[in-house]
Order: structure tokens, then C-alpha cells, then sequence
């Protein structure tokens, strides 16, 4: 190879192998290295398949270029790494070169790592583009699908307000279509409240908040129909401009705002009648409320004036007398929006009108409520209404106020009373509003309920009156109350006798009188009387002004007026000093009670108060016991009778106290001598087991009164089981007695014991057997019963076995 040419390759970064026709190095360029596979450096005579495997497999195409049929071959873009990481692309070309010992080929290595990095940020960065391009037009997408399927209206404007673009939602809701909007003032929509945009805008831009919380302002539609909307407003910087766009979220709060309105009406109108003392004391309060609440320009209330035959009118306008007839509606009220002017409607406006005049004279004619969207139209058909119309209102709606309705029953028939009207106009179209017409039902029921009521009060109290001088000087406790519990009348006796004065009575209530027991059954009297149910007897505690407690026996009846409860009366007699006397007695009869129980047993009593007679009854099986303390009449006689009443009392009594514990019947003490019985009154199987238990607790208890009182008495205890005859015989000094042999031989059983033993008889041992140790005696002679097989008591087989 000749030198230019070796300058050349140097010159471009071109490295060269040169191979015989076996494909072995004969010689390389000195930096080939660098493009080399191999671990080491290049060697004469190495295969080039080791330095360069992808030539492992194109033998044959080298083979081709080395014999001339094929002029050359390459392979591009191969990949190398530094030791750094580096990578190093270069391409290969093969070329066949003749000298003089024979065919070569020269395989030529071009660094071409510049080339394919250039090539490879040209490439990603086209793709990075249009994934960007893709993205772009699906985030477009997307953002159209989500502001065609808002709920909520998105307006989009310039900083002057002009409207940029609009969402499906603001066509749906304003009634525009979008050639109507786009390009437009907001003020279009907003109305008066064209200021918002500014105020929006300057508030964002100064303050730099990213929004601001939602406005609720009033909107009109195309057609003109009002809709109350919530705005909320946010900032949208454009790098591609120096002035932001202002985005808008409207969302229609309608439904939520009229029933808010309709919520605050209700609760302003049960306010103000709370207040008031009558209709046209409420009214001046009434109008503004109601029309204020639910946004209307104008509102009035007109109420039938009534008039006897002679034409007079009655000096009330509450006036309850059938006698009089309706004549004509009057005015009692008329209220204006401060910012309207009003004055066309004040000097063509009518204070009284006819049957069928004017939009409330045909209410009160047909006796429903009329909503009319068109008042000029309405007019038309019903003369009376032009004052209206010439004020430039252009909607109304006006209900019937009726007294022989309730909140939820409202009459509307012709027979109804109706009281008056109210009447609602605006300047807008008001569409008509079927729950606005439901709201304003109850509270024309409320109002007129009121009415009556204040009637019925009026009523109640001219009835009082007539009574008073007769109620008055009654020994018995009169009092008078309302449906809510505030005293109308009490006579001198009531107030005598718990010390309220009248002022002391006018501010409080029949419950704040009561005593605490009794205040739930009082009210619930209250309501079974007002549910109309009659009760002759009531008995309630009251508290005197000084604090102490009388009780109050009485009846109570419900006054009506027209079918309605109006107020309770109740007629008392101080029955506290009878009370007294009653519970004393109840307690000496207690006591009483008590004491029978210490004589006889509880069912025998229960018996002798229902039927007092005597009572035998025969049990089957019983187990009877007999005790005698041996050598206490010894030891009685040196001491003195208290003493020996003293000693035999606490023997007993701690007998007693063993058989209330094992649950038996004490039959009597004769003497020295205890008898108790176990199966009676009430029967039981283990009768026996009872009566062997209470056996061996007694010689117990009567080894620790020894203990403690240093005696040496000693017991003999007799058992028996059999039947009984049990009962109460006789008129004087009833005793709940047993007789039959079963007795007899038990008393034989104690008599012929021995001391400090229990002796049983074989009845009984049969019983006792299984659970009981036993020592059997052998056959003694019994008095009037011959020979008899007997055992003695040891005491029971679980506490005499040695413990494990």
C-alpha cells in the first residue's frame, strides 16, 4: 500500500486489516485495535474471526470479493465499548487487493461514532416530537370530551369580558347557541352583575390567588327566565400572550336556592306570628319577610271585610260572628323593593276590591291560587289588574288564606272560610313553581291558623269572663290553661294554696309547677285529653311558691271552640293532709303484716285475708323434727326468770336463724322444746336431707353458745318422716299447728333419745342412707307404738371422708 494512501486512511480516521485467502492477519494499521472484539491486541496469523466475529458466517461472501466475482462487502454500524463504557460505532468495507505473492483482501474500518450519535439524537429527538404532536392532540381531545360532558357551565373570557368559549352545558342552561355567545359581553348573561369580571380579574391579578371562592348571582336566560348560579372564577396565563383569559364555573344552584328561599319564608313567617298578637300586627313584619325571602318586587295582603245586614262593619277585623257576611277585599298591607320605583303603582293602586277584581278577587272567587306568567294578558281577561300592569310588573301569583285548613290538608272547596289573600309580583317572568305554590299553601294554612286562633283566644277569654265571679270563690282549686300550658285563670282558693301571685303566674307555666314525678304523667293527661279521651280522676303533685309538695286530686276536661281544643280545665281538691294519713296507715298495716308473717307462713296468710276460715291440708310426706335441750331445768332453777328467758332466747334465735337458712317451717317452742318441719307449706323431695342438715347445724350452734357462754347444755333431737295434717284452726290467737302419728312418733323419737344424739327412725334412715353416716341404736320400746327399729344421725358422708 503505498504511503499517500496510508495518509489518507490516517487523515479520515480509517483503520485497515490486510488478510491472505484463509482469512489470516497479515497486517494491520497501527489503531485497529480500538475497533477490535478480541481481549488482547491484534496479532499476525490470528484468524480475523477472533478479533472480528461478525465476519464468522460470510466466509463464502469473502470468498466471492477475494475471486473477483463480487466487488465488495461491508457491514455498517457495528458497536464497540471502551473500557470507559464509551461506545465506539465504525463501518467495515472489504475490497480485494493483488500483489505480487498472491490475492489479499483489505478490510477497511471507518470510526463513524460522530456520525451515528448525530444520527441517533436526530432520530430520538423526531420521535420525542411526535409523541409531543400525539399527545398533544389526544390532551386536546380529551379536554373537549371533558368540557362537552361538564355539568357545570365553563365560560371562557378575556380580561374586557368578551366570551372566548363556551361548554355544552352554558348553551343548555342560558338558552343561547354558541354563534349567540362567542364573541359577546358576559354581561349578556350576568345582567347586572357585569362588574364581576373586573372585580375577578383585579382580585386574581393583585392578590395572585389561583381562585376565589364561588359567587351566587342571579342570571337570565334567553327567554328571560331568571336562574340563580354559583361562579366560581380562576386565571389562565397564555405564554403565547401578555393577557390572561378568565375561565368561569358556573353551576345552576336553582333548585337549592329556591328551596333555601322557601325554607327562610316558612321560618320568618312562624317567627314573626310567634310575636305578634295579631294579623295586623304581623303584616308590616310579614310582607317584606316573605317577599324578600323568595324575590319578588311587590307583595300585599288583603283580608275579608266583613258586614252585617245593616251594612255596619264590626269594629274587629278578627271578627268570628257568623252574622256577618263578606263584602269586599281590603288592603291591609302593600310592600315594594326599596330600589324599584313604585310610584305609577301608589296612585293607581286600589285599598279595596270585589268578588272577581283583580288577580286577588279571583282567587277569592274561585278559592285556589292563580300564578299567571303574563299579568298584561291576565288583565285583559280579568279587569282590576291594570294597575299592575302599568307599574310594569309582568308576573304574579297570589294564594288564599283559609280558616278551616291545616299545614297539610289545605281546603280549597267554596264552603271553605276563606280569611284573605296574598299576592306576589315581579317584574321578570316568573315561571311557575309548583313547590313555591306548596310553600306558600302551609303558610297561608299557618297564617290563617293564626287567625283563628287569635280568635279563639279572644273567644276564650270573653267565655272566662262569664265564669269568673263563679269560680271564684270555690273552696275547690279552679284553674284554666292553654294549648301550650300558660295559665288564662286560676280562682283565690288555687292561689291561696300554693302562693302564686298573678304576676308570679303570667310568667310561667302549669309544667314549671309541677312536681318533677309528676311532670311526664301530667303532659301525658294533657295529650289523651286533647286526643279527646275523658278522664274523670287525676291526681298530680305541685310545688307551693315556698317549696313544699301538695297533691291535687281532680278531673280535667278540654274546652273546644269551633272542634278545636283551645284550652284545659281542671277542677282540684288539696288532698296532701289525706295522703299523709294513708301512708301512715299503709305503714301500721305493714307493721302488722310483719308480724302476722312471724306467726304463720306467708301462703297461710295470703289465704286467711281472702277467705278466713280454717285451713287443714294433708301433706304426704313430710320430715318432722323435735329438739329438747336435756338438764335445762336444773339449770334454770338457779337462775332467775329473765335469765332463763335470756339464755332460752338466744338458743332459738340462733335456731331460727338455721331454719330460715335451710328453708324450713318453724311450727313452735313449748318450753324448753323446739319444733320445725320440713315439706310444708310448700313441698319439697329432699325434705328429709333438709331436716338432717338442720339437725347437726343445731347441735353445732349449740356446742359454740357453750364455748361462749361458758354452759354445758346438751340436745337430744328426735326425727320422723310421714304424712301430716297441717293448718289454722280456731277464732282467737290463730298458731299454724300439725297433727297426725307422724308427729306423735317423732316427739317419741326426741323423747326417747339420748343426750347430745339425733335420733332417727326408719322411715327416715331409709331416706338418709345414701348420703348420711348412721349408727343404728337397735329396737327399743316406743310408748304406744311397741318396738321400733331406730338409728342415730353421725353426720353427713361428704364431710366425714378423709380428705386425699
Amino acid at each position: 500500500m503505498n504511503p499517500f494512501f496510508k495518509k489518507f486512511l490516517v487523515v479520515h480516521g480509517i483503520e485497515y486489516l490486510i488478510l491472505d485467502s484463509a482469512l489470516t492477519i497479515r497486517k494491520t494499521s497501527p489503531g485497529v485495535d480500538r475497533f477490535s472484539d478480541s481481549p488482547g491486541p491484534i496479532q499476525v496469523n490470528d484468524e480475523v474471526g477472533l478479533a472480528f466475529p461478525e465476519l464468522i458466517g460470510v466466509e463464502d461472501l469473502l470468498q466471492e470479493v477475494l475471486e473477483g466475482r463480487q466487488m465488495s462487502f461491508d457491514l455498517k454500524s457495528l458497536s464497540r465499548f471502551t473500557e470507559a463504557g464509551t461506545p465506539v460505532y465504525f463501518d467495515m468495507y472489504v475490497v480485494q487487493e493483488e500483489q505480487i505473492q498472491g490475492q489479499h483482501l483489505i478490510v477497511f474500518l471507518e470510526d463513524v461514532t460522530d456520525r451515528m450519535s448525530l444520527e441517533q439524537r436526530l432520530v430520538q429527538a423526531t420521535n420525542e416530537t411526535n409523541l409531543l404532536l400525539s399527545a398533544l392532540f389526544e390532551s386536546k381531545r380529551y379536554i373537549e370530551q371533558i368540557l362537552s360532558s361538564m355539568a357545570d357551565a365553563l365560560i371562557v373570557t378575556t380580561e374586557t369580558g368578551l366570551i372566548k368559549k363556551v361548554n355544552q352545558s352554558t348553551l343548555d342552561l342560558f338558552e343561547y347557541s354558541e354563534a349567540e355567545l362567542l364573541g359577546k359581553e358576559i354581561s349578556q348573561i350576568v345582567g347586572d352583575h357585569q362588574d364581576l369580571v373586573k372585580d375577578f380579574f383585579l382580585s386574581q391579578m393583585e392578590r395572585d390567588e389561583p381562585g376565589l371562592s364561588p359567587v351566587e348571582i342571579v342570571c337570565h336566560t334567553k327567554t328571560r327566565k331568571k336562574v340563580y348560579v354559583g361562579f366560581s372564577c380562576a386565571v389562565i396565563d397564555v405564554s403565547a400572550a401578555d393577557i390572561p383569559d378568565l375561565v368561569y364555573i358556573g353551576r345552576d344552584i336553582t333548585d337549592r336556592k329556591r328551596k333555601q328561599q322557601r325554607n327562610l319564608a316558612q321560618s320568618a313567617t312562624i317567627r314573626i306570628l310567634s310575636e305578634s298578637a295579631n294579623l295586623v300586627e304581623a303584616t308590616p313584619k310579614l310582607l317584606p319577610a316573605l317577599c324578600e325571602s323568595l324575590e319578588w318586587d311587590v307583595g300585599e295582603i288583603w283580608q275579608v271585610q266583613m258586614r252585617d245586614e245593616g251594612g255596619d262593619y264590626p269594629p274587629s277585623k278578627l271578627s268570628r260572628e257568623s252574622e256577618y257576611q263578606p263584602d269586599c277585599l281590603t288592603c291591609l298591607q302593600l310592600w315594594h323593593s326599596a330600589s324599584w320605583e313604585w310610584f305609577a303603582l301608589q296612585q293607581s293602586r286600589k285599598t279595596q276590591l270585589t268578588e272577581g277584581e283583580g288577580l286577588p278577587g279571583h282567587v277569592w272567587a274561585i278559592h285556589q291560587a292563580v300564578w299567571t306568567e303574563d299579568l298584561p294578558g291576565f288583565a285583559m281577561e280579568w279587569p282590576g289588574t291594570d294597575y299592575l300592569v302599568q307599574a310594569g310588573l309582568k308576573s304574579g301569583f297570589a294564594f288564599p288564606i283559609f280558616g278551616d285548613a291545616s299545614e297539610t290538608q289545605p281546603r280549597v272547596d267554596q264552603s271553605s272560610e276563606l280569611l284573605g289573600v296574598i299576592g306576589f309580583y315581579s317584574r321578570d317572568i316568573q315561571t311557575i313553581d309548583e313547590d313555591l305554590m306548596g310553600t306558600c299553601s302551609a303558610i297561608a294554612s299557618q297564617i290563617g291558623q293564626f287567625i283563628k286562633r287569635k280568635q279563639a283566644e279572644i273567644a276564650l277569654q270573653e267565655s272566662e269572663e262569664r265564669y269568673r265571679d263563679l269560680f271564684e270563690n270555690a273552696s275547690d282549686l279552679i284553674q284554666s290553661v292553654s294549648i301550650e300550658g300558660r295559665f288564662l285563670y286560676v280562682n283565690l282558693a288555687w292561689k291561696e294554696t300554693l302562693g302564686y301571685s298573678q304576676s308570679d303566674l303570667e310568667k310561667m307555666t302549669v309544667f314549671e309547677i309541677l312536681h318533677p314525678q309528676s311532670k311526664l304523667q301530667y303532659q301525658d293527661r294533657f295529650d289523651r285529653i286533647f286526643a279527646g279521651e275523658t278522664i274523670d280522676e287525676v291526681t298530680a303533685e305541685f310545688m307551693t311558691k315556698d317549696g313544699q309538695k301538695i297533691s291535687l286530686q281532680g278531673s280535667m276536661n278540654c274546652k273546644y271552640l269551633e272542634g278545636k281544643p283551645v284550652a284545659i280545665r281542671g277542677m282540684f281538691r288539696n288532698i296532701t293532709e289525706r295522703i299523709k294519713v294513708e301512708k301512715a296507715l299503709q305503714k301500721q298495716q305493714k307493721k302488722t303484716e310483719n308480724l302476722l308473717l312471724n306467726i304463720l307462713p306467708e301462703p297461710i296468710v295470703d289465704r286467711l285475708k281472702l277467705e278466713p276460715n280454717s285451713i287443714a291440708e294433708t301433706y304426704a310426706n313430710v320430715t318432722v323434727l323435735f329438739a329438747d335441750l336435756v338438764g335445762f331445768t336444773q339449770i334454770a332453777s338457779e337462775l332467775s326468770a329473765m335469765e332463763v328467758v335470756e339464755l332460752l332466747n338466744l338458743i332459738f334465735s340462733a335456731f331460727d336463724r338455721l331454719t330460715e337458712l335451710h328453708q324450713l317451717e318453724k311450727i313452735k317452742t313449748i318450753g324448753d322444746a323446739y319444733m320445725v318441719v320440713a315439706g310444708l307449706p310448700t313441698e319439697r323431695e329432699d325434705h328429709a336431707k333438709a331436716i338432717a342438715n338442720m339437725a347437726l347445724d343445731m347441735q353445732t350452734a349449740l356446742s359454740q353458745f357453750n364455748q361462749q357462754t361458758q354452759q354445758s347444755f346438751s340436745i337430744r333431737i328426735g326425727i320422723h318422716s310421714g304424712p301430716v295434717v297441717a293448718g289454722v284452726i280456731g277464732i282467737k290467737k290463730f298458731i299454724y299447728d300439725l297433727w297426725g302419728d307422724t308427729v306423735n312418733i317423732a316427739s317419741r323419737m326426741e323423747s326417747h333419745s339420748l343426750p347430745g344424739r339425733i335420733q332417727v327412725s326408719e322411715t327416715t334412715y331409709y331416706l338418709l342412707q345414701e348420703h348420711y353416716e348412721l349408727e343404728k341404736r337397735g329396737t327399743i320400746a316406743v310408748k304406744g307404738k311397741g318396738e321400733m327399729n331406730t338409728y342415730f344421725l353421725i353426720g353427713s358422708k361428704s364431710e366425714l371422708s378423709p380428705s386425699p
